[in-house]
């Protein structure tokens, strides 16, 4: 099957086997909110694994080989066998085989559900180390929402309000790697302004967010709260120049150093996982509307 329709309480999500990815959300009454995969960039809400984010030459070193790993990883490109259906949940998984080991030479086990209930959508991320060495790993999610979610608004009405005031520094990246240097943060207090110049030097990354929630919203139409659970940063991305998608993306794990080129399980921010051993991250996004 290629894709499946979930249906919840005021509130759907259409799901398709590759990339186990999340290609349309909609409110009770209809609104799309989810990006549609245009022009701008043609993805919707592609799973990160297992990186976040470039490493340095794009590659991957194990053992003293060097492994091609691209931008953000490869399940996002691979088809996921459907491992549950049902009216308002489902599952898809992704294990190795002989194509990921060529690329990233280690046992695994990814499953991502999916979960529909009132106005809510609950994302889970299950991580198995399947092999007999250290598994080590990153995963995010990287949902695109419409930006404006209601057409006739700016995109200047829409803000980030986080669940708690987010004072620590931000970083940036130059050729998605991540730079040296902690940038202030356009954040004040807990209310983040959108605009498209935010994006000017790509993504805003909170490498140590106070927060483990977040409302986009502008006060009237629709408007949506991301909450996570066991990610570590959280990044914030539109395309620079300008494209009508907002993406807010919990990670655990974020793109190499700058400077950093040494072996893989070594790298900053990786989850390392003992043999036998799971690891479960969540996501949940709920809808409502404002007056």
């Amino acid at each position: 099957m290629e894709q499946l329709t979930l249906h919840g309480d005021g509130i759907s999500a259409t799901i398709v086997g590759q990339g186990a990815e999340l290609v349309s959300l909609r409110d009770a009454e209809g609104t799309e909110l989810l990006w549609q995969a245009g022009p701008e960039w043609r993805r919707h809400s592609p799973v990160l694994f297992p990186i976040v984010g470039r490493l340095k030459g794009d590659r991957l070193r194990h053992g003293g080989k060097a492994y091609p790993m691209t931008q953000h990883g490869f399940a996002r490109d691979r088809r996921f066998a459907w491992a549950e259906q049902g009216p308002s949940s489902c599952t898809l998984v992704l294990s190795d085989d002989t194509e990921t080991r060529t690329r990233y030479p280690f046992a695994f086990r990814l499953a991502v559900s999916y979960n529909l209930g009132a106005r809510q959508l609950g994302v889970t991320f299950e991580v198995a180390n399947t092999g007999d060495e250290m598994l080590p790993a990153s995963i995010g999610a990287h949902p695109a929402f419409n930006w404006p979610l209601l057409p006739e608004l700016p995109k200047e009405a829409y803000t980030l309000t986080f669940a708690d005031d987010e004072p620590a520094p931000i970083r940036r990246l130059k050729d998605g790697l991540m730079l040296p240097t902690p940038q202030p943060t356009p954040i004040e207090g807990s209310t983040l302004a959108l605009s498209e110049r935010l994006f000017d030097d790509d993504a805003v990354i909170l490498d140590r967010p106070a927060s483990t929630g977040v409302r986009y919203a502008a006060g009237r139409g629709p408007a949506i709260e991301m909450s996570w659970q066991g990610f570590n940063e959280l990044g914030i991305w539109s395309k620079p120049g300008g494209a009508p998608f907002l993406c807010i993306e919990p990670w655990h794990g974020v793109a190499s150093p700058v400077d950093f080129d040494g072996e893989f399980a070594d790298k900053p921010g990786l989850m390392l996982i003992p043999p036998g051993v799971k690891r479960k991250l969540s996501y949940r996004i709920t809808v409502s509307r404002d007056p």
